[in-house]
């Protein structure tokens, strides 16, 4: 028999009647609270919001899935970016990338299976005196030479 999690509505009804009346103004931060709350955006969530708010679900689900910063599968414990920025591009990012995927086993947008991380390029990391570049969650790693990822990714256990 196969066990499935049931996902609680309870958070999204919360973070819905907080924000009563919410409008398309509002869609935005509906969806940022939302995904604060579980990590992800899961579909069954979006498709309440947008029964509780009487916004259409086409609506919410296409704001969720234009911008980047909404994520609609589950992400890893730890965030690995990638930057891909011209300064880090030209002092061997391409390799650093190369390495994380080979290391990780996914490419860019994935989540390795053990949900340990989750890979993601980004055009700049603000800190191209490091470059190359990577951040996981909030710390950074600079002058990175492929060689460098399994001992930066192993810190992470």
């Amino acid at each position: 028999m196969c066990s499935q999690t049931v996902l609680s509505m309870e958070p999204a009804l919360k973070i819905i009647e907080e924000l009563s009346p919410v409008s398309e103004g509002a869609i935005i931060p509906l969806l940022q609270r939302l995904q604060d709350a579980y990590g992800y955006l899961p579909q069954a969530v979006v498709a309440e919001a947008a029964e509780k708010t009487g916004l259409p679900f086409s609506r919410l689900y296409g704001v969720a899935t234009f911008y980047s910063q909404f994520r609609m599968t589950p992400s890893g414990r730890h965030t690995v970016r990638c930057c891909r920025g011209t300064a880090c591009h030209v002092r061997g990012s391409k390799e650093v990338a190369d390495a994380l995927e080979r290391e990780l086993g996914v490419g860019d947008g994935g989540t390795t299976e053990d949900m340990r991380f989750t890979l993601e390029t980004v055009a700049c990391l603000g800190t191209c005196f490091l470059a190359p570049v990577i951040m996981v969650d909030n710390d950074y790693y600079g002058s990175l030479a492929p060689d460098m990822i399994t001992k930066v990714l192993d810190s992470y256990q």
